[in-house]
């Protein structure tokens, strides 16, 4: 383990998103290798475009911003290492992880430090454990899973679901989330079928799924997992709807999964296909910088660059503590802070709050079916 850190540690890579001599530091802790690469270089390059941008129109508190990019390699460990490595470098914020297994291991580094931690992540754990510093950029699945079975009941008239699900640490809270939903709903489970993470062949599971009367499947699976199972899906021809959280039906899924996404259904926090201006800016720009379209983690990791910015200039200084502090009980206004997209607020746990949507794949893109209010 001491030779898989010390080789991590050689993954750092200083951006030139500012001068050398930038004396604002932030720390981007992502996956950049092993199985959440696809979701940690989205959210990468989400707050790699969103600090150019602040530091082009003229920084932070009138000074430019430096970011260094250090790999996890979707590795909980490695990602704790990765996080006391950007300490040491002096930085005053961190954005990430997105995979909820690394998240909960390194968040305690930065809380010790004292520095405020912007995380992709969505197991409801890591708002649970009375942590000042971390800060989500998108809801927990406590938040998302009663939106989505509230449509799922009221809209999709589902009395029986069946539920495929990670066991993983993000998997685990969907899967507890859910669970506490249908009871509140009276659905009845006829299947729950776990999978392991970065699993790649779901036909066993396919089979389960086929062998039981359900009106509808709940699938919390990460992105690459959720594109193998549709495929699959596809491929033995599953007709049941099957619904998710985003995971389910980002555009990464629809990218790798190709027509087999079609169909698929799901609650999202954030959509690059939202009627929204600022959001249509904010992905034409993206696609034309680095010619794909952004899903969710890159909205995430952009929202979350311009958070700490308006949020440094509240409070005056870039006082990590004094930050953090500000951040409990605030609300962002998309009016005041145009970089955060949407109107959003932070309780005191750190747990986010806004509008989000449900949502159905169809022709390769996400179309919106209901815009869900904030809970």
């Amino acid at each position: 383990m001491i030779k898989k850190l010390l080789s991590a540690t050689a993954l750092v890579t200083a951006l030139t998103v500012a001068p050398a001599l930038a004396e604002l530091k932030v720390g981007s802790i992502v996956e950049l290798s092993g199985p959440g690469a696809a979701a940690g270089t989205n959210f990468r390059d989400g707050v790699k475009m969103g600090f150019e941008e602040i530091n082009a129109a003229g920084g932070i508190l009138k000074e430019q911003v430096a970011i260094t990019e250090y790999d996890s390699q979707t590795d909980p460990q490695v990602s704790r290492a990765m996080v006391q490595k950007a300490i040491d470098d002096g930085v005053y914020a961190i954005m990430g992880t997105v995979f909820s297994s690394s998240t909960v291991v390194n968040m305690l580094v930065a809380r010790q430090a004292g520095i405020p931690q912007f995380t992709g992540s969505e197991a409801p754990s890591i708002t649970g454990m009375n942590n000042p510093y971390i800060f989500r950029t998108a809801f927990g699945s406590q938040k998302g899973v009663p939106k989505m079975a509230k449509f799922m009941a009221e809209e999709m008239k589902v009395k029986k679901v069946a539920i495929v699900w990670a066991n993983t640490e993000f998997g685990k809270g969907g899967h507890t989330s859910f669970l506490k939903e249908a009871e509140n709903h009276g659905f009845e489970i006829v299947a729950d079928i776990p999978t392991e993470q970065a699993q790649t062949d779901f036909s066993a599971d396919i089979v389960k799924l086929k062998g039981v009367q359900a009106d509808a499947a709940f699938v919390y699976v990460t992105e690459e997992e959720s594109a193998r199972f549709l495929r699959e899906a596809r491929k033995q021809g599953v007709t049941m709807p099957l619904v998710g959280e985003t995971t389910l039906i980002g555009h990464k899924v629809i990218e790798l999964a190709g027509e087999a996404a079609n169909g698929a259904m799901g609650h999202v926090g954030l959509t690059p296909d939202a009627n929204i201006p600022a959001m249509t800016e904010m992905v034409e720009k993206f696609k034309a910088k680095y010619n794909y379209t952004p899903d969710h983690n890159a909205i995430k990791g952009y929202t979350a660059a311009y958070t700490l910015k308006c949020v440094t200039e509240m409070v005056g200084e870039a006082d990590s503590a004094a930050i953090a502090e500000k951040m409990h009980g605030l609300t962002l206004k998309a009016a005041e802070c145009p970089g955060v997209l949407m109107d959003v607020s932070w309780d005191e746990t750190g747990e986010m709050s806004r509008e989000s949507f449900f949502v159905e794949v169809q022709n390769g893109k996400q179309v919106v079916k209901a815009i869900l209010p904030a809970n």
